[in-house]
């Protein structure tokens, strides 16, 4: 079981078993459940990890592999409390990179569209109407 702490700012000492959420800064951190002492990062967003509290205790979505870790280790956090899940291969890291890559540019290449399709007209330049008038 993990204990969760909200904090305004992530503290100097991370303590084992406890996952420090800052929701000021959209970021949570713990140490990697497999013992080797590293501190993971997960930062909390719409193309990274989405956080949910239901009153007691807290959820991160998706699953958290620390490919970057000698341990490798790959787990859920589901309620408090850690599920390891599957060794992945070299292979299905890469392509689960990929696939995060491709999900990070569709969601912001979404939001550039959608900024241009609701962005007002160009509007003629007082300018350009004063000479259209005496057209």
């Amino acid at each position: 079981m993990l204990q969760h702490k909200f904090v305004e700012f992530i503290p100097d000492h991370i303590e084992e078993g406890v996952i420090y959420i800052s929701l000021e800064y959209c970021t949570a951190i713990h140490k990697c459940p497999c013992g080797c002492g590293k501190e993971v990062v997960t930062p909390i967003s719409p193309t990274d990890w989405k956080l949910s509290f239901n009153g007691k205790s807290i959820t991160l979505y998706p699953s958290i592999g620390n490919w970057n870790f000698k341990c490798q280790s790959h787990y859920w956090i589901r309620n408090n409390s850690i599920e390891f899940a599957g060794h992945w291969t070299k292979e299905e890291i890469e392509r689960g990179r990929k696939k995060d890559l491709i999900l990070k540019d569709e969601y912001f290449e979404s939001k550039i569209l959608k900024a241009l399709d609701s962005s007002p007209p160009n509007k003629p330049t007082i300018w350009k109407r004063i000479k259209n008038y005496f057209k």
